[in-house]
């Protein structure tokens, strides 16, 4: 019979996985942001600023096929992202790439690729012929702790040089420890430190922190 205590056991480990990455003040952030306060420090990254080997996935790396997804397949497995999943269909009209890793006909994760001048949070972002911009990188629940994020994106770069792109950036919220430890897997290097502020939709500041 199970005990109260092993009852608990899974919210608290829930809870301290999110303490120990660092995801206590992200999720914070993300909760004043629904209520219309929305403060977001974030890093301007340009990704494998110098080459870095392959990742190595904990798995059988032969099981996994790189591949562009298609709208169809876009549409449906996006819908996890709620109020944003309009913002993503946006984003396909506009031109954005998918790539994924599909595991015997599951999509185990995926990452976007915008190679057009794009606004974030009140600031424009001008790319040149030959830089992308890598954003929404996701990893499903079943396939996480296989190191799977850092090897797509890996892979993504090489399909990027493919098209003459060699310079690849992304934005990382500064409270989001995950997605710096991975990237940092990439020898990536922060550029500028941003502030956006952005109260009640209506009013909206950009401000530049730092310069690395």
């Amino acid at each position: 019979m199970k005990t109260k205590e092993s009852q608990n056991t899974p919210t608290l480990k829930k809870y301290y996985n999110v303490v120990k990455n660092g995801l206590f003040l992200f999720g914070l952030r993300n909760r004043l942001a629904n209520i219309g306060i929305d403060i977001n420090p974030y890093y301007w990254v340009e990704e494998e600023y110098k080459k870095c080997e392959v990742p190595k996935i904990k798995d059988d790396a032969s099981q996994y096929t790189l591949k562009y997804l298609t709208h169809d397949q876009i549409k449906s497995i996006t819908r996890h992202y709620g109020t944003y999943y309009k913002d993503i269909l946006q984003g396909l009209e506009k031109g954005q790439l998918c790539v994924g890793l599909e595991h015997h006909g599951e999509i185990a994760c995926y990452t976007f690729i915008d190679l057009k001048d794009f606004e974030f949070k009140g600031r424009v972002f001008k790319l040149k012929p030959h830089e992308a911009y890598l954003l929404n990188m996701w990893t499903f629940n079943a396939y996480r702790g296989k190191n799977l994020a850092p090897y797509l994106r890996y892979q993504t770069y090489r399909l990027l040089e493919e098209r003459g792109v060699t310079t690849k950036y992304s934005i990382t919220q500064y409270f989001n420890k995950s997605s710096i430890k991975f990237k940092n897997k990439l020898n990536s290097k922060n550029h500028f430190l941003y502030l956006s502020v952005v109260l009640f939709k209506k009013f909206q500041w950009n401000f530049t922190l730092k310069t690395y």
